[in-house]
C-alpha cells in the first residue's frame, strides 16, 4: 500500500467522483427527487400474471376463446350465499336475477351466466352441495390495468348484504387484483421493519453513527432508483408485481453490503493518516473494484432468466439487473463524494461510548490481531478437512432430499392469506361444490365441420379415461369449443395426463387445449426447455468470471459447485415447509400442495448471484495471499481471517432484508424472502467458513494450477482489483495480501474476524 507520506494519485475515476463532491451530492439530490416523481404508483402498472409461455398452445386457444367466446373464459365469479334457505326459493331466484341482470349492465362486463339461468347440463356445477350457494359468473375484459380498474368501480355496489342474500367476489381477476394490493402494502411494511433493524446493525458494525447512516442513505438512493427503474420498464415490456419485492430486497440490501465495504475500507485508510482525497483513490482501487467486480456477478446470474418465454421471469432479469448496477452505481458515485466532504467525521457520534467508555487509541484493529476465531476456525478445518468436507456435504445433501418429492403447480388463491375474500370464494368452490367450476379443459375446434363430426369428436374424448364429463360443442361460425371435467384437481396428475391425451386424439379439424392444467403442462415443457441453456449460461460465464480473478482452473470449478451445494439447504425447506405445509400456521400461509413452476428457477439464479457475491470477496483474499507468500493453508487461513467477519456482517444484513420481504401474506413472497435468507446464511457461515476451507486443503497447491496457455491469458487479462503489490508485499485491503504479517503492509486495521471484531474496527 502507499506510504502516507506518499499519498496515491487520483486516477481518472476517482477525480470525476471527486471533483466537485457537493455538486454531486446535488445532482444525485435532484435525480432522486425525480425518482421518486417517476416511481410514484408504479405498483399499478404492474403485472399479477406472467406464468405462461405466451408462444404455448394454451396461451393461443385461452385468447382465441376469449375473443370468439367470452362466456367461456369467466374471470369474475359472485358468490351468492342464501344463508339458511334454498338457493332454489323464490326471494332468493328474485335477488339472483335482479344481480345478473345489474351485472349484465354494466360497462366492460360479458359473457353474463347464473346458475339460476343455466342450462340442465351446466346448473348443478355452479350450485353448491349443500343447495344454500351458488354462483354468477362472467367476464371483465381488457388488459390487467383495465380489469382492475372495472373491479374497483362494480365491486362495492355487489359485495355484502344484498337483500336476502349475502354476496362475495371471487374469480381470477379479483385473485390477481387482491395479490397485487397485498404485494403493495406488504412492501411498504417490509422497509418499515428492515430499515430500522438494518440501521441498528450498522451500528453494531461501525460504531459511528455517521458511518452507519451512509450506507442506509445509499440503499434508501436504490430502493427510490429501483421503482423508477420498473416505472420505466413497464413502458416497455410487462413486469411482476412480485418483482418489486425482490429488486427493492437486493437494491436495499446489495446497496448497503457495498456501501459497507466502501465505508470500512475508508476509515482504515483515514486511520493510518491518509488524507480523504488519497484515502477515496486507495478504496475505489480495492473495495471499489471489488463492488463492481461482485454486482458483475450477481447481474451474470439474474441475467439467465431472459432464456426463459415467461414475463414473470424476463422481469425479474430485468429489473433485477438494472437495480443490481444501480446500486453499485450509488456506492461507487455518490459514497466517495460524500466521504470526501465528511472526512474523519465520518467517524463521528460514536455510539457505543456509552457501554464501553472512550475507545483505546490502538486495540486489536491496530496490532492486527483481530480475526482470531476465524483463524482458529480456519485451522480447525484443515486440520481435519476430510471429516469437515464429508460431514458438511453430507449435511447439506440431507436438507436438500425433500426436493426429490417438488411437485409442481400454479399459483392461485391460496398464494393470497385465508381471510382474502377472493381465498375465500375460491375456497367455498373447492369445498362445497361438485367438480371445479372454472377448473376444467377447454378444447378449442377451428375449422368447418358438421355437427356429426362434432358429435364423433365429443364422443372420443367423453371415452377417455380421465375424463368425467363433457359439455358443448358451442359453435359460433367455423369455430367451436369443448368443456372437459377431469378426475381429481384440476391440475392434478390425472389432468395434465388427460392434456397430452387430448392434444393427441384425431379429430377433423383443428384442436387447441387450454385451461389450468394444459397452461401448467406448457409452463413446464418451456422451463425444462430452456433450463439447460440457462445453468449453461451461468456456469460458464461464472467459470470465465472466476478464472479472470483467480488465474485457477480448479477454483471457477470449485466456486460454481460449492455454490450450488450451498442451495440445497433452500430448496429442500421450500419444499419441506411450503409445498408440504409444515410450519404453515407459524408462518401464516395456506400450503397449495405445490410450488409455482417459476419459482425455483428464480431462486436459483438470485440465491446463486448472491452466493458468487460473497465468494468474490473470500477467493480474491486468499489469491492476494497466496501471490505474497506462495503458502497456500497459510493464505487460506489469512483469507478467511481478514473476510470471515465482514462477509458475515454483510449476509445477515441481507438476510434481515429478505426476512422482511418473506413477512409479506403472499405465500409466493414469503418463499421467496424466506427461501433466499436462509441459502445467504448458509454459504456466508457454512459454505465459506467450513467447505471452502475443507476443500481447498484438500487439493493443495493444485489449487493455483493452470496450463501455461490459460496462464498466458490470465496475465494479460485477468481482473487485478488491488494496488501492484509494493516492494516489501505490502497489499490492499479489499482483496490483496497484507504482507507476510498479520497486519496490513501500511499497519491499517484488520478487515475482518467475526461481527464482534467488525464492531472494533469501528
Amino acid at each position: 500500500m502507499t506510504e502516507v507520506n506518499s499519498p496515491p494519485r487520483a486516477g481518472g475515476w476517482t477525480r470525476f467522483v471527486t471533483a466537485r463532491p457537493g455538486l454531486t451530492l446535488l445532482a444525485a439530490l435532484v435525480l432522486t427527487v425525480l425518482a421518486v416523481l417517476a416511481g410514484s404508483g408504479v405498483a399499478d402498472r404492474l403485472g399479477s400474471g406472467g406464468w405462461e409461455d405466451p408462444d404455448a398452445q394454451s396461451t393461443y386457444a385461452t385468447k382465441a376463446l376469449e375473443r370468439e367466446f367470452p362466456e367461456s373464459q369467466p374471470n369474475l365469479l359472485l358468490l351468492v350465499d342464501s344463508g339458511g334457505a334454498s338457493v332454489d326459493t323464490p326471494a332468493v331466484r328474485a335477488e339472483a336475477a335482479r344481480l345478473t341482470a345489474r351485472l349484465a349492465a354494466e360497462k366492460g362486463i360479458v359473457g353474463v351466466g347464473s346458475y339460476w339461468e343455466a342450462d340442465a347440463s351446466t346448473a348443478p356445477a355452479l350450485r353448491a352441495k349443500d343447495g344454500h350457494e351458488a354462483l354468477i359468473a362472467a367476464r371483465i375484459t381488457g388488459d390487467e390495468k383495465t380489469m382492475g380498474e372495472t373491479l374497483d368501480r362494480i365491486a362495492p355496489s355487489y359485495r355484502g348484504e344484498q337483500g336476502p342474500v349475502k354476496v362475495r367476489i371471487g374469480g381470477i381477476v379479483a385473485v390477481r387484483h387482491e395479490m397485487q394490493t397485498t404485494i403493495q402494502e406488504d412492501l411498504t411494511r417490509a422497509e418499515l421493519i428492515a430499515l430500522p433493524i438494518t440501521l441498528v446493525l450498522l451500528v453494531m458494525v461501525f460504531g459511528s453513527a455517521v458511518a452507519a447512516l451512509l450506507p442506509l442513505g445509499i440503499g434508501i438512493v436504490a430502493i427510490l432508483g429501483t421503482n423508477a427503474v420498473l416505472s420505466g420498464l413497464t413502458a416497455f415490456t410487462d413486469v411482476s408485481v412480485f418483482a418489486m419485492n425482490l429488486t427493492t430486497a437486493l437494491g436495499l440490501g446489495l446497496a448497503i453490503d457495498y456501501a459497507l465495504f466502501i465505508v470500512r475500507r475508508f476509515r482504515e485508510e483515514l486511520s493510518t493518516g491518509a488524507e480523504p482525497l488519497g484515502a477515496i483513490a486507495t478504496t475505489l482501487r480495492t473495495a471499489g473494484r471489488t463492488v463492481l467486480f461482485s454486482a458483475l456477478t450477481v447481474a451474470v446470474s439474474l441475467a439467465a432468466m431472459l432464456v426463459f418465454p415467461q414475463y414473470f421471469l424476463r422481469s425479474f432479469a430485468y429489473a433485477g439487473m438494472a437495480v443490481v448496477l444501480l446500486a453499485a452505481a450509488a456506492a461507487l458515485i455518490l459514497l466517495p463524494a460524500a466521504l470526501v466532504l465528511l472526512g474523519d467525521r465520518v467517524n463521528a457520534l460514536d455510539l457505543r461510548r456509552a457501554f464501553r467508555g472512550r475507545p483505546k487509541a490502538s486495540g486489536t484493529e491496530r496490532t492486527g490481531e483481530g480475526g482470531r476465531g476465524w483463524a482458529r476456525t480456519a485451522d480447525l478445518v484443515m486440520r481435519r478437512a476430510p471429516f469437515f468436507a464429508l460431514a458438511t456435504t453430507a449435511v447439506l445433501v440431507l436438507l436438500g432430499l425433500p426436493f426429490l418429492g417438488v411437485r409442481f403447480g400454479t399459483a392461485d388463491d391460496r398464494q393470497l392469506p385465508s381471510s382474502a375474500e377472493s381465498h375465500v370464494v375460491q375456497q367455498h368452490i373447492r369445498d362445497g361444490f361438485p367438480g371445479s367450476p372454472g377448473g376444467g379443459l377447454e378444447v378449442l375446434a377451428e375449422g368447418k365441420a358438421t355437427e356429426a363430426q362434432y358429435s364423433a369428436y365429443k364422443a372420443r374424448v367423453a371415452a377417455l379415461p380421465e375424463v368425467v364429463q363433457v359439455d358443448g360443442p358451442l359453435v359460433k361460425g367455423d369455430a367451436a369449443y369443448f368443456t372437459v371435467q377431469p378426475e381429481g384437481e384440476a391440475v392434478g396428475d390425472a389432468a395434465q395426463h388427460l392434456v397430452g391425451d387430448l392434444r393427441a386424439l384425431k379429430a377433423p379439424f383443428d384442436t387447441k387445449v387450454t385451461g389450468t392444467a394444459a397452461v401448467l403442462v406448457d409452463s413446464k415443457h418451456a422451463i425444462g426447455a430452456q433450463l439447460p441453456w440457462a445453468g449453461a449460461f451461468v456456469a460458464v460465464v461464472t467459470l470465465l468470471l472466476v478464472f479472470l480473478l483467480t488465474g485457477s482452473v480448479l477454483i471457477p470449478l470449485q466456486a460454481v459447485l460449492l455454490n450450488a451445494l450451498s442451495l440445497t439447504a433452500m430448496f429442500g425447506a421450500v419444499v419441506w415447509v411450503f409445498q408440504d405445509g409444515h410450519l404453515s400456521g407459524l408462518l401464516g400461509f395456506t400450503s397449495p400442495g405445490s410450488i409455482e413452476t417459476t419459482l425455483p428457477v428464480l431462486m436459483f439464479c438470485v440465491a446463486f448471484g448472491l452466493s458468487m457475491d460473497y465468494g468474490v470477496f473470500l477467493l480474491s483474499r486468499i489469491k492476494e495471499e497466496y501471490d505474497a507468500t506462495g503458502d497456500h493453508e497459510r493464505a487460506v487461513r489469512l483469507g478467511l481471517r481478514r473476510t470471515g467477519g465482514l462477509i458475515t456482517a454483510a449476509a445477515v444484513i441481507l438476510a434481515v432484508v429478505m426476512v422482511a420481504i418473506g413477512t409479506s401474506r403472499v405465500t409466493n413472497t414469503k418463499m421467496l424472502g424466506l427461501g433466499i435468507a436462509l441459502a445467504v446464511l448458509m454459504d456466508a457461515m457454512v459454505i465459506r467458513s467450513l467447505l471452502v476451507p475443507a476443500i481447498m486443503r484438500l487439493t493443495g497447491r493444485a489449487t493455483w494450477w493452470a496450463p501455461a496457455p490459460l496462464r498466458g491469458f490470465h496475465a494479460r487479462f485477468g481482473l487485478s482489483e488491488g494496488d501492484e503489490n509494493p516492494p516489501g508485499g505490502a497489499g490492499n485491503w479489499a482483496t490483496g495480501h497484507d504482507g507476510p504479517a498479520d497486519t496490513h503492509g501500511d499497519g491499517s486495521p484488520d478487515a475482518s474476524g467475526g461481527l464482534r471484531e467488525v464492531q472494533r474496527a469501528g
